[in-house]
């Protein structure tokens, strides 16, 4: 089971989940987005919390409310953390985390440790907390695999059409390239020093038939 959040604190809402158990978080690790920016209490046991960006967004400018409504979600879904005060959540992006044969189920490490980030919490905030839990949602059997094949899907068709886009107008600005070479040469032609009058072919003559 998946539970589904969302984050009134910005417009459009932001939207947040996370597995039940160890299982679902597997599952999610495995199939995650490339949106999908991942929470957890620092050295301790929780729940592995998700924010997934808008396109284009970064994890550079996620809002600071935002920040907070997923670190505290982690935090209040933390059998040990929920009980400790001034406690730091890390979050990092999906593709960062490193899963290896070895591990226990939910467990990970980071391809890249500097690119994990930090955010302390002094406290469980109970307004920020059932705020969200007022927003819950849950899928029953989610299909983690199918879905991110049907996102994949997605932005391949979207990437094929900024690609034909891209082309014609290329071959639009090729078009226009060549109708401004034209209109130069044929300009060209029409300065005077390139025209030949009667005179020039030795004709004087007024007179006509």
């Amino acid at each position: 089971m998946v539970f589904y959040f969302k984050s009134t604190v910005v417009q459009p809402t932001a939207k947040l989940y996370m597995g039940r158990d160890k299982h679902e978080n597997e599952e999610l690790i495995r199939w995650g987005w490339p949106e999908d920016v991942w929470f957890h209490v620092h050295n301790l046991s929780s729940a592995h919390v998700y924010l997934r960006l808008t396109k284009g967004q970064t994890i550079d400018d996620i809002p600071t409310d935002v920040l907070i409504d997923a670190a505290q979600l982690c935090k209040a879904n933390s059998i040990q953390g929920n009980k400790v005060n001034n406690l730091e959540i890390v979050y990092t992006m999906w593709e960062n985390l490193k899963k290896t044969p070895d591990m226990e189920p939910g467990q990970v490490a980071y391809h890249d440790e500097k690119a994990v980030r930090k955010i302390r919490l002094e406290k469980r905030v109970n307004e920020i907390v059932n705020r969200l839990n007022k927003t819950k949602t849950e899928e029953e059997h989610p299909d983690f695999r199918g879905q991110r094949e049907a996102r994949d899907a997605a932005e391949r068709q979207d990437q094929k059409r900024v690609q034909r886009e891209k082309q014609e107008k290329e071959k639009e600005a090729a078009k226009q390239r060549a109708l401004e070479a034209e209109l130069r040469s044929y300009a060209s032609l029409q300065k005077s020093e390139n025209m030949r009058t009667n005179y020039d072919a030795g004709n004087e003559s007024d007179d006509f038939m």
